[in-house]
């Protein structure tokens, strides 16, 4: 992941050069700050690129982002823009619609006419994931798109809650994937923004069963990863808060060749993986570490291990400490 910070420059120097650096991104902003607030104004932000959809994540203080009619002029890469709001808020304005989001709500903006993103100064920080798209990379038609513009897509209801879990998720893992993961995940964002906005349009026959399926395992992915230290996750939950039929969640599954609870063991034994190897828990119990994951039985956690990894959790853990030791 690309990133782009003013942690390094100048205390009087940061608002400056964050417009300097907006006006030359293949978007660009006219950005404005309060004089009286730019002694403190700090941002940062991180580029990831899945596939032909890239990722910003952005961390940033009170300010507002203006896209102007000159600025478009200059630069119109016909792009969309679908935003969620991870922590803070912001009002969003675009073709007459004025918009307030707070987190996990999504919006989506047409970056070929003029709008306005202001981050309100009683919020202290402001973090958003913003995904930018080329129009036509969605099977659903550009005019009706055009018709969401500014429209708040709440975060706590039915298709956009799934939708928000899924990007909430890309967000908090984005700064740790590697290239080839991101790689794999950017049909499936793409599916998620496909189901997403059809659901708001109400067209959701429009898009092609394989895009709702592949979007609909993309949110169950990031439903369990969510909740892996749950030890009452399982399938009846899973189906229940996606809506959908057990039987037809093990057939999701098994068109992947994984069973359910194969899937979220994998998970779970993948993060303890990561804790056990991790030399800043070294004093934390194995125990524990398992019922972090949602193992609630250390016998039956040691022999998952094993059969995964091929050495029992403990030798595990001092066999990494020693390479790292080394």
């Amino acid at each position: 992941m690309d990133v782009i910070s003013t942690a390094e420059i100048p205390a009087e120097e940061r608002f400056a050069y964050w417009r300097e650096m907006n006006s030359k991104l293949h978007v660009p902003y006219d950005l404005r700050c309060d004089p009286r607030m730019e002694s403190g104004f700090r941002a940062h932000v991180g580029f990831s690129e899945f596939g032909p959809v890239q990722a910003t994540l952005a961390t940033v203080v009170p300010h507002s982002a203006h896209r102007t009619p000159r600025l478009i002029r200059r630069a119109d890469p016909e792009l969309f823009e679908l935003a969620c709001t991870v922590s803070g808020g912001s009002t969003v304005t675009q073709n007459g619609r004025r918009t307030d989001l707070g987190p996990g709500d999504l919006v989506l903006v047409d970056t070929s006419r003029p709008y306005q993103v202001e981050h309100a100064a009683h919020i202290p920080v402001s973090r958003v994931m913003i995904l930018h798209f080329h129009r036509s990379l969605l099977p659903l038609p550009s005019q009706d798109l055009r018709r969401l513009s500014a429209m708040r897509i709440p975060g706590t209801q039915a298709i956009g809650a799934l939708s928000s879990q899924f990007l909430l998720q890309l967000a908090r893992h984005m700064p740790d994937l590697s290239p080839v993961e991101t790689s794999r995940l950017s049909t499936l964002t793409l599916d998620v923004l496909t189901l997403v906005l059809a659901n708001v349009l109400d067209a959701e026959n429009g898009v092609p069963p394989h895009n709702r399926r592949r979007a609909m395992m993309a949110q169950i992915h990031a439903f369990i990863r969510d909740h892996l230290g749950d030890p009452h996750l399982n399938p009846d939950a899973i189906a229940a808060a996606h809506h959908i039929s057990l039987r037809y969640l093990h057939k999701l599954f098994q068109q992947e060749g994984h069973t359910v609870a194969g899937w979220i063991r994998e998970r779970r034994l993948e993060q303890c993986r990561r804790d056990l190897a991790d030399p800043q828990l070294a004093t934390r119990p194995i125990n524990a570490i398992a019922a972090r994951w949602g193992f609630t039985n250390a016998a039956h956690f040691s022999q998952a291990f094993r059969n995964a990894y091929g050495l029992p959790p403990r030798q595990f853990r001092e066999q990494s400490a020693t390479v790292q030791s080394g």
